[in-house]
């Protein structure tokens, strides 16, 4: 009889009897389930659904324990309370701030570390870095020294913030392992908890992202998934507005400007993404759900999975999109 046996990309429970459930491979000598070793080796993507109530059962857990937990976020996709989490996990914690090489090279880390400090802010430390190149990844390692309470560290966040890439390059940087964790482009990739041995003092713990089902990736296809997701830095897309204008993006999203003065909206979100300007006389998305704006200044626009709008002046704007994707209002964050 085979002793229990998880895999090695997801974390999931290894199992060689029903093809189509979780964990399945050909073979318990595997270290991956067939959908891990689909994704590393063709690129394949299955999906797996998941309730939120499993995730929050792992999330509570880690509130139950004393060990630090590392908090990551998308920083083009930060969610409406960031500091919500602190609800369920009263832990050490880290708010770690990813992919800022996605935003413009102009954008100075010092300005989002005060913007977060001037919020009612719950977290032990923050930290901007980007996983993907390398940046101020040794400074993490050591405040997560100075942090933490056990050798444990759990490491949280939604799907997509990029918690696999950043374990896989503290693996890479700091240990003599050659484990991978999974990875793929897709959400919701981690299954299950995954223990990860980075050194002799220090054990990351990757969770299952929690998943924001108001978020545009869940609503669109693999192609649209890739065109919204930012691979390299962003070149923000700048419109002088006036009353009667609108901006279109792909045919995901419309921004008309019903009222005020000449303003300026800044578009936050990937190059690969169409946006263009239009008169508000055509009926472009106009099928979709309308949403009123009366904005002050200094304000963004944040759409749920596909960036944020920058505007400087006040004035009235009516947004359309998918009723299922959430919106929310708040100050420039650059």
């Amino acid at each position: 009889m085979n002793s229990e046996k998880y895999c090695l990309g997801c974390g999931v429970k290894l199992q060689d009897e029903n093809v189509l459930g979780e964990g399945y491979t050909t073979s318990l000598d595997n270290d991956l389930c067939q959908r891990c070793f689909r994704i590393k080796n063709y690129g394949e993507y299955q999906t797996v659904t998941k309730s939120n109530d499993e995730y929050l059962e792992i999330i509570k857990g880690i509130g139950e324990t004393k060990d630090l937990v590392l908090y990551i976020a998308d920083l083009l996709n930060l969610e409406e309370d960031i500091t919500k989490i602190r609800e369920l996990i009263p832990n050490k914690m880290i708010l770690v701030l990813n992919k800022k090489d996605v935003l413009p090279k102009s954008v100075k880390e010092e300005k989002i570390i005060e913007y977060f400090s001037n919020l009612d802010n719950p977290f032990d430390k923050v930290i901007v870095i980007s996983s993907e190149k390398n940046y101020n990844i040794d400074y993490l390692l050591k405040q997560i020294k100075l942090y933490q309470t056990t050798n444990n560290v759990y490491v949280v966040g939604h799907t997509n913030a990029g918690k696999s890439t950043l374990i896989n390059k503290l693996l890479k940087n700091y240990s003599t392992s050659d484990r991978e964790l999974t990875m793929s482009p897709l959400p919701s990739t981690t299954l299950s908890t995954v223990k990860i041995d980075i050194n002799e003092y220090l054990t990351l713990i990757d969770t299952p992202g929690l998943v924001d089902s108001e978020s545009l990736v869940n609503y669109i296809n693999e192609d649209e998934f890739k065109k919204i997701s930012p691979r390299k830095e962003i070149k923000p897309k700048t419109f002088q507005v006036r009353k009667g204008q609108s901006i279109i993006v792909e045919d995901i999203l419309r921004v008309d400007y019903i009222e005020g003065e000449r303003n300026s909206l800044t578009f936050y979100m990937s190059n690969d993404l169409k946006i263009r300007r239009i008169s508000n006389r055509h009926d472009n998305l106009k099928d979709l759900q309308k949403r009123s704006y009366d904005i002050g200044f200094n304000k963004d626009i944040c759409i749920n999975g596909l960036g944020f709008i920058k505007i400087v002046n006040k004035g009235t704007i009516d947004i359309y999109l998918d009723s299922k994707v959430s919106t929310y209002v708040r100050d420039n964050l650059i």
